[in-house]
């Protein structure tokens, strides 16, 4: 880059200076203005901000970038060598978002070669990817941009409105509540009144221990990866498909499971629950999960056949999980004393044997074989070469 904050041709060793960057890390300028971050130079940016009030006035970041010009525009006229950049992150993924900030902002530095840089932010979430920033550049100062409005703008249902209007918000918001709403809706039309506080609160702890644990990462992560197996026509799409609906059935067969002992006169407890769903469900859930590894190992095989020995392996280790726990289950229930349990606790213990033993032997089959495979496609690699 030279002074005026435009990239230097390729070769070029730009000098060092200030880097003014402004952070959108929900990505509004890629969300709403279609802009491609990270954005260099001085006339870029202006045209960022200009095409993002364009699209939509009362966005905060709309400020924050003519902050970053307006600070670089006096560095500049101090006689300094300064460079004023954006960088978005992603509007619905704050984890990929953070690492496309790190990444755009590697970028920028080495384009530049900026030793100091002066952050702007219009609020606290942009200020989360400080610690990403200062890894990798001093951060001389953080400037915080606070629009100033009237005061009939700061009532409460201009803000409702405007947060219920983003839809990263409402997904996280008004999808439970509306949820929660529906149940407790059903369960008064269809007699059970009693119950519908207990299915609204089940539901909402459900949900909050999704969020806890990460789990709707994993089902987004999940989603991402059954639609580009469809777009790039990938035969793991199928399996995944197939996969969804193994694991439907195996919920159902699981809770079928849980509810008939469920109605024994005694109560099994908490445990012998998990284990009765187990009994009933993990053949079902143990064949979706064989079918998804199947699936990308074929895929492997298709396209990579390098790495195919690594995932040859997987169908193996799925297999042993899914007999062993099925062989816990029915021994766990069989010494239960369940009254309509089809086992003996003599008959549980010689099931729990033969299925250790029949997982080890799987799993160990798994590693075998593919040690075979790597030992070949290194002999065939060396023939090769």
């Amino acid at each position: 880059m030279t002074p005026s904050g435009t990239l230097v041709p390729s070769g070029t060793l730009a000098p060092s200076g200030t880097l003014v960057l402004c952070v959108d890390r929900d990505d509004d300028i890629g969300y709403k203005a279609d802009v491609v971050s990270p954005v260099v130079g001085r006339e870029a940016c202006l045209a960022a901000a200009t095409a993002l009030a364009l699209r939509d006035p009362e966005d905060s970041d709309v400020n924050a970038i003519f902050q970053g010009v307006r600070i670089y525009d006096s560095l500049i006229a101090r006689g300094e060598i300064a460079y004023v950049a954006i960088l978005a992150g992603d509007h619905m993924k704050m984890l990929e978002g953070d690492r496309k900030i790190a990444a755009s902002l590697d970028e920028v530095i080495r384009s530049t070669g900026a030793t100091s840089c002066i952050l702007i932010s219009d609020g606290a979430e942009d200020e989360f990817v400080l610690p990403i920033i200062q890894s990798r550049i001093p951060v001389s100062s953080v400037q915080r941009v606070i629009v100033s409005q009237m005061p009939n703008l700061e009532s409460s249902y201009y803000t409702i409105k405007k947060l219920l209007d983003d839809p990263k918000v409402a997904r996280v918001f008004l999808v439970p509540l509306g949820l929660a709403m529906l149940l407790f809706a059903t369960a008064y039309l269809m007699g059970y009144p009693e119950g519908a506080a207990i299915i609204v609160v089940g539901v909402i702890g459900v949900y909050l221990l999704f969020k806890g644990f990460g789990v709707d990462e994993v089902f987004d992560e999940g989603m991402d990866t059954i639609r580009t197996s469809f777009t790039r026509g990938r035969f793991s799409f199928v399996t995944y498909i197939v996969a969804l609906l193994l694991l439907v059935m195996g919920l159902y067969f699981g809770f079928s499971s849980l509810l008939q002992y469920y109605s024994e006169a005694f109560t099994p407890g908490f445990f012998l629950y998990l284990v009765a769903f187990l009994y009933g469900g993990v053949g079902w859930i143990t064949a979706a999960a064989l079918i998804v590894v199947v699936g990308k190992a074929i895929d492997t095989y298709m396209t990579d056949r390098r790495n195919f020995p690594r995932t040859v392996v997987l169908p193996f280790f799925v297999g042993a999980i899914g007999v062993i726990a099925y062989g816990a289950s029915i021994y766990t229930l069989s010494l239960a004393g369940l009254t309509y349990f089809p086992f003996t606790p003599e008959q549980g213990g010689t099931i729990i044997i033969l299925s250790i033993v029949g997982g080890l032997f799987c799993a160990f089959f798994g590693v075998y074989l593919r040690s075979v495979l790597e030992r070949r496609s290194l002999a065939s690699g060396a023939s090769e070469a």
